[in-house]
């Protein structure tokens, strides 16, 4: 019973994990020694393995925080047990209030694949899924880039268009990053980016944050049937308040304020920041909406590790 427990923990992949227990995976003080620390406490609290997310800044700042990572990966085996790789979130995404969500607006940028391979090279390897808005890719240059180097890439916080999400697929995007969160809360009622994503078939994967909070549960479940069970992935978006209760915490240098709701908001609590949900919370809130372990399983640890497994074959038969 134990080994079989083992396998499943092992089999759980969060795509989006911010940070934990106090720890935010930018931080400028992060260390091997710390980042074993909260690697020992995720797998103590039923998480299995998870893609260290860290959210736009200037780049320079982002090549530092992407050093580290892989420095801390490359230091310590049972740190690679655990963190499965990094996650870059940005920062070639939407300015526009709204779909920049919590990312500092100042830093979101028009993608290239100079800067792209300087992200990458910071990395070395350990970059294995990047979100960006596919308008802010001209010609998708950085996501046809990406997809050659066997990353993930999903769209997120952006607006596309369905034919130029469609197009954008057909250059390599594989993913979108969690459906109904990072975009304004007033949209066009029939045409938006929901819709799209929705109608877009061409997509095999998308996410959406399972914490009860992000979407209400009722659009929760709705997205998860019509997305059916080998499309959606479920991932947490959990900053470093996560397991922490009330208080305030970090993300990429802004504030994070936890209160009795156990949401996490900005300081002038604007917008959601991230969440604070633990892998057991996820089980929880998906096991109301009405899916089964089987089909919670699916969504918490097959559907992920199928995602970047084709993003990587996909780049081996691009060599």
């Amino acid at each position: 019973m134990a080994l079989q427990l083992d396998l499943q923990l092992d089999l759980q992949l969060d795509l989006q994990l911010n940070g934990y227990r106090g720890l935010d995976f930018g931080a400028e003080d992060l260390n091997p020694e710390r980042l074993a620390e909260i690697c020992r406490a995720y797998r103590a609290d039923g998480g299995g393995r998870f893609l260290a997310t860290v959210i736009t800044d200037s780049l320079p700042v982002l090549e530092r925080r992407i050093k580290t990572l892989a420095d801390c990966l490359e230091a310590d085996a049972a740190i690679r047990d655990t963190v499965a790789g990094i996650h870059l979130e940005g920062p070639f995404i939407r300015v526009e209030r709204g779909f920049v969500g919590a990312h500092p607006p100042e830093h979101a940028c028009e993608a290239t694949p100079a800067a792209m391979e300087r992200l990458l090279d910071a990395g070395r390897g350990h970059v294995r899924m990047v979100t960006l808005a596919p308008e802010r890719d001209p010609a998708f240059r950085a996501i046809s880039l990406l997809a050659s180097r066997g990353v993930l890439v999903a769209a997120g916080h952006c607006d596309p268009s369905l034919e130029l999400l469609r197009e954008s697929c057909a250059a390599g995007l594989s993913c979108f990053t969690h459906l109904g969160n990072g975009c304004p809360h007033l949209l066009p009622r029939h045409d938006n980016i929901l819709h799209r994503v929705l109608a877009c078939e061409d997509l095999p994967f998308v996410t959406l944050i399972a914490d009860g909070v992000h979407l209400p549960p009722f659009l929760l479940g709705a997205m998860l049937r019509w997305l059916g069970p080998d499309r959606a992935i479920v991932v947490s978006d959990a900053t470093a308040a996560a397991g922490m209760g009330e208080g305030t915490f970090q993300l990429g240098g802004q504030a994070v304020v936890v209160g009795e709701d156990g949401a996490a908001w900005s300081a002038d609590r604007t917008h959601l920041v991230g969440s604070t949900a633990t892998l057991s919370q996820l089980r929880h809130v998906l096991t109301d909406v009405g899916q089964t372990a089987a089909a919670i399983d699916r969504l918490i640890a097959i559907n992920p590790i199928r995602a970047l497994d084709a993003a990587k074959a996909r780049g081996s038969h691009a060599l």
